[in-house]
């Protein structure tokens, strides 16, 4: 049985007292939510934090509130976010990543703050203790080789978050609050394509909320390729979000791409071979040959990365027959075991 190691906990009731906490921890603590990453990660030691600051009892952490556009609280449980009507009306993408995150407890305690910052994983450092240590450990924690590529100066560990790339197709924003600052910057700036320091948050920062912006007019989905129908992290995501005009020409897109690199990768070439076209399977065919262009998977996950690659045009293809219009219950059910009507 793996044993978490010994903590100091503390439980604030605002997003002050949290990150006053945090400021005043020496840089040994660390934010949980729902925990279900960061307990796991703890056992296997793969972080160990002297201190944890919960956040279940913030409770302007876990709310929803309309405006110009959406503001979500990063508290906000996934379970939340897939029961909320106005997510599933108007952000679909969001609605259908959420829903297909683990499985029901999971998302029952898992937050959307805690998905946005979720650990990057590799069969390397996805491991007990004792099992890394028998490889001498891999660079992300406690070694100095990245045994996914042995010469790579970086480690290659890959971003798994299913919100993240929805988000990022919807075009979202968050809020970070530290003791003395409060910032907010676009979503894809808080990450970065390098497997250890894969977020651009601060240690003393929370991330507090999600901004999504009114969408009016546009249509957007998720795909997510993995080997069960449920529990499993990603090894391919896409997410696209297209306005259409009264012709059915795409007047602006975006295609996101999850599970590919150690962080999400936005396809802007692809996005853009789709303005002023109508989604014919001609040009689909083509805007998914571009969008597989940055995909990067590695030998670090489930399944082989030649598959996961040729996946990449393959699950772009669904995405924007789906937005087009098409009958994809019968693919989606075969990939993703879930009918997500």
């Amino acid at each position: 049985m793996m044993r978490l190691p010994d903590f100091r906990f503390f439980a604030p009731t605002s997003v002050r007292e949290a990150a006053e906490l945090l400021a005043a921890s020496s840089g040994d603590a660390m934010l949980i939510a729902g925990g279900t990453d960061l307990l796991p990660n703890m056992k296997r030691r793969q972080q160990v934090p002297g201190t944890l600051v919960g956040l279940r009892r913030v409770a302007e952490l876990r709310s929803i509130a309309n405006g110009d556009g959406l503001t979500i609280g990063a508290g906000m449980t996934l379970t939340e976010l897939v029961r909320d009507t106005r997510i599933r009306q108007a952000y679909g993408v969001l609605w259908q990543a959420a829903a297909q995150v683990a499985t029901p407890h999971l998302r029952n305690m898992g937050t959307l703050g805690g998905n946005l910052c979720l650990d990057t994983r590799c069969n390397y450092y996805d491991q007990s203790f004792e099992w890394r240590k028998a490889i001498d450990f891999c660079m992300k924690k406690d070694g100095e080789t990245c045994w996914v590529a042995t010469s790579s100066p970086k480690c290659l560990a890959v971003s798994s978050t299913d919100t993240a790339p929805a988000l990022l197709a919807l075009n979202a924003s968050v809020t970070l609050v530290s003791a003395d600052a409060t910032r907010r910057i676009t979503l894809s700036d808080l990450y970065r394509n390098d497997g250890i320091h894969y977020l651009t948050r601060k240690p003393t920062e929370i991330l507090t909320a999600v901004h999504v912006p009114p969408l009016t007019g546009w249509r957007s989905t998720y795909w997510k390729l993995r080997r069960r129908g449920a529990f499993d992290f990603p090894v391919l995501s896409v997410a696209a979000a297209v306005k259409m005009a009264k012709d059915g020409t795409v007047e602006a897109a975006r295609i996101v791409l999850g599970a590919v690199t150690s962080r999400p990768v936005e396809a802007p070439a692809a996005a853009a071979a789709l303005m002023g076209q109508r989604l014919t399977d001609d040009i689909i065919w083509h805007v998914a040959d571009l969008a597989a262009q940055p995909s990067r998977p590695m030998d670090n996950t489930d399944f082989s990365l030649v598959w996961r690659k040729r996946m990449t045009k393959v699950f772009v293809t669904y995405a924007l027959r789906e937005l087009r219009g098409d009958d994809m219950r019968g693919p989606r059910l075969r990939v993703s075991r879930q009918e997500l009507l």
